[in-house]
């Protein structure tokens, strides 16, 4: 979006640049400017990641960067937005040394690809130059492929959508460098301009775009990963009885979240329709069970989970939900025979699995049974968007 000589954002820390109060902005140091015509990609783009802040104006030991959302490294997610874009090949991180282990660890730990360390600098910007260096050295054993385009981008903005990317790539190209640019815009526009002779273009932003400088901005951040990935719940059945108590439950469950997609699989022998839902990105699962406690088909289940990749990124909550007819088997008798789920809890927490269990008032009495399936849902909403790893192994009763 081309803004006018006096026009300015409302906010413009929103817009993508790259300054410390900025995004994403197209750089060419060391590297040649060819960009790309509109509707169609560089022929090769790489991503450069300035990661050697210390975090001072967050006021903890640990850097920003390394902090840890929902037990994961800030950095981790801004990671995975940039991979998402399969058009960017290669990614460069610039860290200090001392935290350059640190880095491996995290690469290896989360599985992240088509990521390279480079030696953070002084300044924010000889980061950035070692980060360029390492795209630009011609050596006969580098792995990285010399772009015609270099995105940079803040490793603590872990929101980033691939539109934007494009945008502010097409961009860099497309446009020249306005006096509006170099008054509303940053340094980096600036030093492109002065020793590149580089076009350049200040592209608006979107807002979720936003920078985690303040320790206040971890806890937004973890409040917008934990409803992006609530969105999404699956009810998981395995037989006719348990077909009919899960649809009941996930009506309940429609009106409890009405802004979530609710889904149903069946827990085959095969575990292909399961396959497909782990496929899909989901982070909630509901296990529906009546009468029986099935250890086996639980184990089944999990197995099924940690296969994936499901669980290493985010918390996985796994919700077994037994339906019983307190009249006929009262709730404390059934908790007995279910104090496995807390021993499986413990075991299966070290993945990144959540799992607790729930009894619902299987009841004849239409009433009873619509009150337990109101609160078991309203129990079912709590855990999947808090995330508690505080809650894992609870045994709850609706």
């Amino acid at each position: 979006m081309e803004l006018g000589p006096h026009s300015r954002p409302a906010e413009p820390g929103r817009c993508v640049s790259g300054s410390p109060s900025a995004g994403s902005v197209f750089a060419a140091s060391l590297l040649s400017a060819a960009g790309a015509t509109p509707g169609s990609r560089p022929a090769a783009v790489a991503a450069v990641l300035p990661a050697g802040g210390c975090g001072e104006r967050m006021g903890v030991r640990t850097p920003k960067q390394f902090c840890r959302v929902l037990e994961r490294p800030l950095i981790s997610y801004t990671l995975q937005a940039l991979e998402r874009v399969c058009w960017i090949k290669d990614i460069v991180v610039a860290v200090t040394g001392e935290n350059m282990e640190a880095m491996r660890n995290i690469i290896q730990r989360y599985g992240h690809k088509r990521i390279s360390l480079a030696e953070a600098g002084a300044t924010r910007h000889r980061s950035i130059f070692n980060g360029l260096k390492a795209l630009a050295e011609d050596q006969p054993d580098c792995k990285l492929t010399k772009p015609e385009v270099v995105i940079i981008h803040d490793a603590v903005r872990p929101f980033v959508e691939e539109d934007i990317l494009l945008r502010v790539v097409m961009a860099a190209k497309e446009h020249g460098c306005s006096d509006y640019d170099l008054e509303f815009g940053t340094e980096c526009l600036q030093l492109a301009l002065k020793y590149c002779h580089t076009k350049a273009k200040l592209v608006e932003g979107p807002p979720e775009l936003w920078k985690v400088t303040y320790k206040q901005d971890l806890y937004a951040a973890e409040s917008l990963i934990k409803e992006k990935i609530s969105q999404d719940i699956c009810v998981v059945v395995n037989t006719k009885d348990e077909e009919s108590a899960g649809h009941l439950l996930k009506e309940v469950l429609k009106n409890e979240l009405n802004c979530a997609t609710i889904t149903s699989t069946a827990l085959d022998h095969s575990g292909g329709d399961l396959q497909n839902s782990l496929t899909d990105q989901c982070y909630s699962f509901i296990c529906m069970t009546v009468l029986s406690s099935d250890f086996q088909e639980t184990q089944k289940f999990l197995t099924a989970l940690e296969e994936s990749s499901l669980p290493l990124l985010y918390p996985v909550v796994v919700v077994l939900v037994h339906c019983l007819d307190f009249t006929l088997v009262p709730p404390t008798q059934k908790l007995e025979s279910l104090m496995w789920i807390r021993d499986l809890a413990k075991e299966v927490k070290k993945r990144n699995v959540l799992l607790s269990g729930l009894l619902i008032n299987y009841s004849q009495d239409e009433q009873k049974l619509q009150e337990s399936l109101w609160q078991g849902a309203s129990i079912i909403a709590a855990l999947v968007k808090e995330r508690s790893p505080a809650l894992a192994g609870q045994l709850l009763v609706a």
